[in-house]
């Protein structure tokens, strides 16, 4: 199969492109190869490839920089989107879109079903919902929604913390956000594996089990055999930070699980094999 990946530069996009490339013909796509807010570089970049599948994870997934400046994230992910999809649809092309817990509210304290109702506070979750939208005006369409990423290729949540407390330094986290932890290979493994059954629809997905960021940070530490007291716990409104993140993210696999696909593995066993592959920290 010839499948297509837009934000291959990015955390997500890497995992997905070392994925997908053990079994298909794949195509990376940065920014400087297709930038997404031009309709007609995706058009171009797209009707090149003539890919079976474009696999959509290019966006800005910071909801500071989307806070910020609300204009710019919808540019690149709502419009952006856009762009990927009409681009699809004339060439007869599904789409997967990679989407966020954050189109959630975060107020419930069980996990999140597919079915449950999107009411996103922040301008990345709106964002990212009008994407979802458009997404869904394709027959041939897929919609993730993952969260906290954690893989190879790019620095992320945990790497960040495990270096500085190899560096001597302190890492507060976040210890009253709750939420699934994604290990990118296992998501993009499982991406795969319901592309290939053409089982569309919407699902939630992310490896099994919920933490806080602080039980994550913490457990990373461990298994990397670093000092794990200095990962300091702190309530989210003292994170300093722009915008206020969910309290309460879990999401449940239901529509992976009626499907028929069993769910990631747990997520204590997906960052063992992530810290142990990292590159020497101390």
């Amino acid at each position: 199969m010839r499948v297509a990946i837009t934000g291959a530069a990015g955390l997500f996009g890497h995992g997905l492109v070392e994925v997908f490339s053990r079994r298909h013909e794949v195509f990376p796509l940065t920014r400087a190869e297709a930038d997404i807010t031009k309709a007609e570089a995706v058009r171009a970049a797209l009707g090149r490839i003539a890919p079976e599948v474009v696999v959509h994870s290019a966006g800005i997934p910071d909801l500071d920089i989307c806070e910020a400046d609300p204009a710019k994230g919808f540019l690149v992910n709502y419009h952006g989107t856009r762009n990927v999809v009409e681009t699809a649809r004339e060439l007869g092309t599904g789409v997967v879109y990679i989407s966020t817990d954050a189109v959630f509210d975060g107020k419930k304290q069980t996990p999140y079903t597919e079915s449950d109702p999107t009411i996103p506070p922040t301008v990345y979750g709106r964002t990212k919902l009008r994407g979802e939208e458009v997404v869904q005006t394709l027959l041939a369409h897929w919609i993730f929604r993952v969260s906290v990423l954690f893989g190879p290729g790019k620095a992320n949540f945990v790497e960040k913390g495990l270096r500085k407390i190899a560096a001597g330094e302190s890492y507060a986290v976040a210890v009253d956000q709750v939420g699934s932890a994604t290990y990118t290979v296992d998501a993009a493994a499982k991406i795969m594996e319901v592309v290939e059954a053409r089982r569309y629809g919407l699902y939630h997905l992310s490896n099994w089990g919920a933490c806080s960021r602080y039980e994550l940070a913490v457990k990373a530490a461990e298994l990397a055999g670093l000092d794990s007291t200095r990962v300091i716990g702190k309530p989210d409104s003292e994170m300093d930070r722009r915008t206020p993140r969910l309290k309460y993210a879990v999401m449940a696999m239901n529509a992976l699980q009626a499907a028929g696909f069993a769910p990631p593995r747990p997520w204590q066993e997906a960052l063992a094999e992530y810290v142990r592959a990292l590159p020497r920290l101390h």
